[in-house]
């Protein structure tokens, strides 16, 4: 699969930091049962890796995913586990690089046109806006999509279910990702009923790119 497919599965994307390694594969059933079949799995704890490997044995039909990429050598640990997708912060040569000789594809992130363009040139049209926020939100993606028509976003970080509706009206939008589909205090109690509730009711979200 490439990243535009994957995308295309749900239109949103949970972005899960996990701490406890007993919670990996409960929440990530909870998840796909709610109707989010793609799960992003961010390198921020020590237990990130063993969680994408446990979720992909536990869950063979879901996509699992790995945030954060931020060096080349996470490429060979996340393929290592079974990542079928990577999802960058940003993008320098080396990260280009290494996404070249991955099994998996990756979702470059970009805040700036001219980071959108040097991404556009190493191949990339398809694109993480991060911070979506702090980039400039809707405004931004509205402004890139009128100079850019041919690149996609996944707009990341700060979106809230308030707000998603708005961005996944755009355009040049596929989905967006989020946390507030497995809140901190849903996870710490274990309350996977609530975190799938959650779940479904994003996966009710339309997208104008489908």
């Amino acid at each position: 699969m490439n990243i535009r497919e994957i995308l295309g599965f749900a239109p949103v994307i949970p972005v899960l930091t996990i701490t406890d390694l007993e919670h990996a594969v409960p929440l990530a059933r909870a998840l796909v049962a709610g109707g989010l079949p793609v799960l992003e799995i961010t390198l921020r704890t020590p237990v990130a890796l063993a969680a994408i490997e446990a979720m992909r044995k536990a869950l063979p039909d879901a996509v699992i995913g790995v945030g954060t990429l931020t060096r080349a050598v996470d490429f060979a640990a996340a393929d290592r586990v079974g990542a079928q997708f990577g999802v960058s912060p940003g993008l320098t040569p080396e990260l280009a690089a290494a996404a070249r000789g991955a099994r998996f594809p990756l979702l470059p992130g970009v805040m700036t046109p001219t980071e959108l363009i040097t991404a556009r040139n190493a191949g990339f049209n398809v694109l993480k806006l991060f911070p979506a926020q702090q980039a400039g939100g809707i405004g931004m993606l509205q402004a890139l999509g009128a100079v850019f028509p041919d690149v996609l976003f996944c707009p990341t970080g700060g979106i809230s279910r308030g707000t998603a509706p708005d961005f996944l009206a755009l355009p040049n939008v596929v989905c967006v990702g989020g946390s507030w589909v497995a809140p901190r205090a849903l996870l710490a109690a274990g309350d996977w009923d609530g975190i799938e509730a959650l779940a479904r009711d994003a996966a009710s979200l339309k997208a104008a790119r489908g």
